[in-house]
């Protein structure tokens, strides 16, 4: 504490969703006469929608300021002194200070806090292999990313993109490019696109892209990224073949930034995760928390901790600790796993569990599938829709909801994601009193059809 003033002093380590949401929360909170901020972000950028870097690059984002939802001017003008292009490169725990380093100069400094958050997001996941860091190769983790990536399509003449991998960021790059006129394959290890579904869904997904001229490689492990004379990458070699590569986009997941963490003592579970207490305290720290896709998060539906990184959890995250620190209180409970995505006009959901994993934590279930529609039958515009629901065995308590479908299809999962975080059982849900008529649903809405089914299978597992 600074005894001359009677200030604290907060250190914000990552200069996003997480770190700045505690940062101006905290701020709310208490005045700069009591709290001075500091904040550190090696990037160029803050305060920006990570998710919304494949709709940038692929043009439905007209500007990626777009994507910007606090610039460094904005949060300083609050008395937040962000310092930009400046990287933590060591927390000392015991002396309750880090160490950061001027990206640009080299200069390094030391800086002591009263409390600490640690927001250092993540890293993409790049394959340790030849040609891995050839140019024209790319992630999209940030918006320095992204923008080296626009860079590398405005200068290169041909039209062959492949995408390495097809989690949320393979599907939704390969839309971009498809959005951006090139030929694109994606290449993925998995046996179907998306393995946030259930197989049987997934495949769901991977007709679909091949629908829109996706060209869909499954069970394909990448060797090697092959470059041309001029360095670039040229194609994609896998065991069985060549894929010919005018850019290459890296989407095979990521993982938590915590080497920092590490260092310095701090402990993470098995997902490579920070772990914390419910109000995204340090377990074991008092004056240190972590939020964001830094840290693992509790799964209200299988009571394990899990490692999923989405800004709807950091900026949560972000408010809970800046409470906290701000001297009021919060919790974060944890999460149900929602997630939602889309590729081109196919709208991918989940919720819950899949089979996998609730067979991994010991539950006993039931899993039906049905097909509906959107809408009424009889309404113009009615389009098919999946939905996939486990209930658990002779508790009949939903466990997991997946939908693929086209318009209207995606957002319906956040009714399951209600009725698990309530625990409800799918016959409960068979009575919910959702909103109807012909231009929003059929009689019996596609989720509620799939809960009655799972209803009458567990009454008949008795």
């Amino acid at each position: 504490m600074d005894m001359s003033s009677g200030r604290e002093r907060l250190v914000v380590i990552g200069g996003d969703a997480a770190g700045m949401s505690a940062a101006s929360q905290a701020r709310r909170l208490r005045g700069p006469d009591e709290l001075e901020i500091v904040a550190f972000e090696r990037g160029h950028f803050s305060s920006y929608s990570a998710c919304g870097i494949p709709y940038w690059v692929g043009g439905d984002v007209a500007e990626r300021d777009h994507l910007i939802a606090r610039t460094p001017e904005e949060h300083r003008s609050r008395d937040i002194d962000l310092r930009m292009r400046t990287e933590v490169t060591e927390i000392d725990v015991a002396g309750k200070r880090v160490r950061a380093r001027d990206v640009d100069s080299g200069a390094e400094s030391w800086t002591s806090y009263d409390k600490l958050v640690i927001g250092t997001g993540a890293r993409p996941i790049r394959p340790d292999m030849p040609g891995a860091d050839a140019p024209g190769v790319h992630g999209v983790q940030t918006l320095d990313d992204g923008q080296a990536l626009l860079d590398t399509l405005a200068r290169t003449r041909g039209r062959r993109a492949v995408v390495v991998g097809a989690g949320y960021i393979g599907v939704e790059m390969a839309e971009a490019m498809i959005n951006r006129g090139y030929e694109v394959t994606v290449v993925n290890r998995g046996s179907e696109p998306m393995s946030t579904l259930d197989p049987d869904m997934g495949r769901l997904v991977h007709e679909a892209m091949e629908g829109l001229g996706i060209t869909m490689v499954n069970d394909a492990e990448v060797t090697k990224l092959l470059t041309g004379q001029d360095g670039s990458v040229r194609a994609v070699a896998t065991e069985d073949g060549e894929y010919p590569a005018d850019v290459v986009i890296l989407g095979i997941g990521v993982r938590p930034e915590t080497s920092l963490a590490r260092a310095a003592g701090l402990p993470v579970g098995e997902h490579g995760g920070l772990l914390t207490d419910l109000a995204m305290r340090v377990r074991g720290h008092q004056d240190i928390w972590a939020g964001g896709d830094c840290v693992e998060v509790l799964n209200l539906v299988s009571g394990q901790e899990q490692y999923i990184a989405l800004g709807t959890h950091a900026n949560k995250h972000g408010q809970v600790i800046g409470t906290n620190v701000g001297g009021d209180y919060a919790t974060f409970p944890g999460v149900v796993g929602t997630a939602v995505s889309k590729v081109c006009d196919l709208e991918i959901a989940r919720t819950g569990l899949r089979e996998k994993d609730a067979l991994r934590v010991g539950l006993r279930y039931e899993a039906v599938t049905i097909e509906s529609t959107s809408r009424a039958g009889y309404y113009p515009g009615a389009s098919p829709m999946t939905v996939k629901m486990l209930a658990e065995r002779r508790t009949g308590r939903l466990l997991g909801v997946q939908i693929v479908g086209r318009e209207g299809a995606g957002k319906r999962v956040d009714i399951a994601a209600v009725a698990l975080t309530a625990k409800m059982t799918v016959d409960q849900m068979t009575a919910l009193d959702l909103g109807y008529a012909p231009p929003f649903s059929p009689v019996w809405d596609p989720v509620l059809v799939a809960a009655r089914k799972a209803a009458t299978k567990v009454r008949e597992g008795h």
